[in-house]
């Protein structure tokens, strides 16, 4: 596989981080999960994510497959001992500690690269580790607030005022961005030699996501009106539309030959020519004649008269529904293991060495006496690690 021979070590929590190596391990990486013994993983605790599949929370089994567990409290001189030990021997750390965190525990990139000068250390944080907003704390929803993103996500028809988005999308964004700069330091240590501190914003990843919509910031120097921007819902083919029985479709495309697919189809040709110009104004009646032509049939009648027809669209279906589709099974993007816990799978694909997902999940800790004795250890060091399993 891709990344076989790497070592990869895990400090982070809950989903940038986890989701990051997650992918890196089904590509053939080890990576060995740092945990606190006595303050494990919350992604564990069926209280906090309280849907399970056999003994496991589906969020962490989802996040935490093919991994190894070693139980280090780093807060400890035997712990950050262990860790500069497995940091000598490793490729890539990753953590997402607030900042400051990690190098008032003096496990920061500055002391472990001293160590290994190879290591690449990618720390991802709300904000960065630096700037004025450095030490503010937020999780998801708020970066993106913060990132102006909240604010155009409302419903078309009427001002409802900001919808949470239905996926946490900075926490994403910044998990494939860091998988990205980790490996381009990697590609670029393969020359020098030398490993790099890789510094990932969930804002920022939600920021670099926005080019398409920028338009009206860039250049006019204001906010954006919705209802005259694109993919804000004042574009009649980038918009979402209510059927007869309180289901909806939303239409994904506005090039000229799918407008006129939409419209001739509907025997409405003449909306054609201001679809296919600008959204805003122009675009408005066909709105209102779409919002009204959609209440008219129920979502099966609609899926059945697109059936055949060039139009970009889709039944917006419940996350149940998307999970159930025939193509995502045969796709392999869900599958089960061999007791029936369903898995996500690898949207990285290869033609040569494809993922090959190992979907055992690690205890608390449980190779940690497998781990440190491959580390260059004191036998005191040893047994006060032992000791607090």
């Amino acid at each position: 596989m891709k990344l076989d021979g790497l070592t990869v070590i895990d400090l982070s929590l809950f989903l940038p981080g986890p989701a990051a190596t997650q992918i890196m391990a089904d590509h053939g990486a080890r990576v060995i999960k740092v945990e606190n013994p006595s303050a494990p993983d919350p992604t564990r605790s069926a209280a906090t994510f309280p849907w399970q599949q056999g003994d496991e929370t589906v969020m962490f089994r989802n996040t935490q497959r093919g991994k190894e567990s070693i139980a280090l409290d780093l807060k400890t001189e035997p712990g950050k001992t262990a860790l500069l030990a497995l940091a000598r021997k490793a490729d890539v750390i990753v953590e997402a500690f607030r900042p400051g965190v990690a190098k008032r525990l003096g496990i920061d990139y500055d002391a472990l690269s001293e160590a290994n000068p190879s290591l690449v250390y990618c720390s991802i944080s709300a904000f960065g580790q630096t700037g004025p907003w450095r030490d503010r704390p937020a999780h998801d929803t708020a970066t993106v607030a913060a990132a102006g993103i909240l604010d155009v996500t409302r419903s078309p028809e009427g001002d409802s005022g900001p919808a949470i988005i239905g996926v946490p999308i900075s926490d994403m964004l910044s998990s494939y961005l860091a998988l990205s700069g980790i490996m381009m330091a990697l590609y670029r240590r393969a020359t020098t030699g030398l490993g790099d501190f890789v510094d990932i914003s969930m804002f920022e990843s939600v920021l670099a996501a926005s080019p398409n919509i920028l338009g009206p910031v860039f250049g006019g120097d204001q906010a954006p009106e919705r209802l005259k921007e694109r993919t804000h819902g004042g574009n009649a083919m980038l918009n979402i539309y209510e059927t007869a029985d309180k289901h909806f479709i939303a239409l994904g495309g506005g090039e000229h030959k799918f407008v006129a697919a939409l419209f001739e189809g509907l025997d409405h040709p003449e909306f054609i020519d201001a679809v296919t110009g600008p959204a805003g104004q122009g675009h408005w009646p066909a709105i209102d004649f779409l919002r009204d032509t959609f209440r008219t049939r129920s979502r099966n009648e609609w899926e059945a008269w697109f059936t055949g027809r060039d139009i970009c669209w889709s039944p917006v279906v419940t996350l149940h529904e998307a999970w159930q589709a025939d193509h995502v099974w045969e796709r392999g993007m869900r599958f089960q293991d061999s007791q029936g816990n369903d898995h996500v799978g690898s949207a990285i694909r290869f033609t040569h060495e494809p993922a090959h997902i190992c979907t055992e999940l690690p205890g608390i800790g449980a190779q940690t006496a497998q781990i440190i004795e491959e580390l260059d250890l004191t036998e005191t060091d040893r047994e006060a690690i032992l000791d607090r399993l």
